[in-house]
């Protein structure tokens, strides 16, 4: 039986120095759960501004998600084609909505809140389309679980953090920070670390010197000058 994954000291600090950089978010549920699975099925590479847009143009020219399973891809294509890979995830969309209605017979996915986090993300992940970062948004926000979705922000500033390893997978990662995060800090590190990478801890050239945390991060000159290369108790 392996070990549990030990939390690092630094990480408590890091949670209120990020709430106090930018804010303390409250969780309150962002879309209803069929209408977040749908939304985070379209935001897989597009912006945020164009993935809603293409939720809004969807739910224009269907009234109900029922309506959606039973249209033609095509159609659905049509009505999110500014979000991006529209022929891709119109297919992903019917085929999620399509199965959820022949299995439960609405699509409420309330039958979720009987599921362990472990159990919801097996089922949403057999869903093509669903992979374990689309179904954590879905069972993060939506639901209020704690699940911490792993996306290209949140994967980047946790390897700086040396939270991850270099080599880590990002579902790998998604497992190992939803394991060492306190459950009542997951929502507003997720948060927290999107705002970081968009806004600092950039991919091509991080603003350090403008990064509240710097003198915490191991890939930072200032980690090295207070703390030298000692691992961390």
């Amino acid at each position: 039986m392996s070990a549990a994954p030990v939390t690092p000291a630094r990480l408590p600090v890091i949670v209120g120095l990020l709430d106090r950089e930018y804010f303390r978010p409250r969780w309150a549920p962002r879309f209803q759960p069929v209408e977040e699975l749908v939304y985070t099925i379209l935001s897989q590479n597009p912006s945020d501004t164009n993935s809603e847009g293409a939720l809004r143009s969807l739910e224009e020219a269907f009234p109900t998600w029922e309506e959606v399973a039973a249209a033609p891809a095509a159609e659905i294509a049509a009505a999110i084609r500014h979000g991006g890979l529209a022929e891709s995830k119109s297919a992903y969309i019917k085929q999620v909505l399509t199965a959820l209605l022949e299995e439960h017979g609405d699509l409420s996915l309330s039958f979720i809140e009987n599921m362990s986090d472990e159990e919801a993300m097996s089922y949403l992940t057999r869903f093509r389309g669903v992979g374990p970062k689309t179904a954590a948004c879905v069972l993060l926000f939506a639901f209020g679980r704690p699940v911490m979705p792993v996306d290209t922000h949140v994967y980047r500033v946790s390897r700086r953090l040396d939270f991850i390893g270099e080599d880590m997978s990002r579902e790998q990662a998604q497992r190992l920070l939803t394991a060492i995060v306190p459950p009542e800090d997951i929502f507003s590190l997720h948060i927290n670390l999107v705002a970081h990478g968009r806004q600092v801890c950039k991919a091509g050239r991080p603003r350090c010197t403008e990064c509240v945390i710097e003198p915490l991060c191991p890939s930072s000159l200032a980690y090295e000058e207070i703390w030298g290369r000692g691992e961390e108790e």
